[in-house]
């Protein structure tokens, strides 16, 4: 049965406002947390950057459900080791109920230490050699390490996981697809695309779990809530690989010119209507997707935990 957890979204929200989320999406019936990664919100608009290893710490404290990182790139901006670590450290605090979310990232987030941003193949050969030094890193053991894109040198954690820490790899085509496949213990995509479901599976994915997250944008005005949208993350329809290159929330600004505002009513679940959000939500379910993460964008947080207690997840749980 397909579990519904509440993304809490970095770019767009305080540290303190995630807090509050988190425990009114506990209230709400939601059953597990994710929370994005990042350096930079895609957009001035957004505003926000907390680090998500101090969040994931607080979020141990504020509530009794799992975390997930949506996603973490553990490549160029943070070494495998201080990754691995912070991870093992997160899974301690929140009992096991911790699961690693990886991928290739973007160069929004991973260019800030003056790296070269390598294409999509080197990425994923990199991502592939840091999740084989973590998962060593995890057994508690001793790790030496020398590799074609990383090097360790007598690395030890002396808090590892308690538990094998799960994890879980991020994909938007078929060979990331198959990548996760292999390499991962699940699978992360953010759209109901039972092709990249079935790459997974088929890549060595069989059994393991998927999960996905949506954006949503509850408002008794629709209209407002597609100007919302429209104004703070219109970066969600930008197509190709501009989300994996582009440098700054400055360029994003540019290109997000190009995103109209019936573009956004069209793609994006926006108003009051139950029965829309349901839809929206129910088709990861039925592309065998075993948890889904719904953020709320913008304010009117009370009435979207009240709507979703109520009415939304009552009725995909149906």
């Amino acid at each position: 049965m397909t579990e519904y957890g509440y993304f809490l979204s970095c770019e767009e929200f305080t540290p303190e406002e995630l807090l509050d989320q988190a425990r009114r999406a506990e209230r709400a019936g939601f059953t597990r947390l994710a929370i994005s990664d990042h350096y930079h919100p895609w957009n001035d608009a957004q505003g926000s950057s907390p680090f998500v290893w101090s969040m994931i710490g607080a979020l141990s404290q504020a509530t009794d459900l799992p975390v997930t990182t949506l996603v973490t790139c553990p490549t160029v901006r943070l070494h495998p080791t201080v990754t691995a670590q912070a991870a093992a450290t997160s899974a301690v605090l929140l009992g096991g109920r911790f699961v690693l979310g990886v991928g290739t990232g973007e160069a929004l987030n991973e260019h800030v230490n003056g790296d070269p941003w390598p294409a999509f193949a080197e990425r994923a050969d990199m991502l592939e050699e840091a999740v084989e030094v973590m998962r060593e890193l995890f057994t508690g053991r001793l790790v030496n390490h020398r590799g074609r894109h990383y090097t360790v040198d007598n690395a030890r954690l002396y808090t590892p996981p308690r538990a094998p820490l799960p994890i879980y790899v991020s994909g938007f085509g078929p060979n990331a697809a198959e990548l996760a496949g292999r390499i991962g213990d699940g699978f992360v995509t953010m759209t109901p695309d039972v092709d990249l479901v079935r790459a997974f599976r088929s890549g060595g994915g069989a059994g393991k779990p998927v999960i996905g997250g949506v954006k949503v944008c509850w408002d008794a005005d629709r209209d407002k809530a597609v100007d919302t949208v429209h104004r703070l993350w219109p970066s969600e329809l930008l197509p190709g690989e501009l989300a994996q290159i582009l440098p700054t929330p400055a360029h994003f600004e540019q290109a997000a010119e190009l995103v109209t505002r019936d573009m956004v009513a069209d793609a994006v679940t926006c108003g009051d209507d139950a029965n829309e959000h349901v839809r929206t939500v129910r088709a990861y379910a039925e592309a065998g997707f075993d948890e889904v993460y719904v953020g709320q964008i913008g304010a009117q947080h009370e009435v979207f935990f009240d709507a979703y207690r109520h009415h939304v997840l009552p009725a995909l749980r149906t």
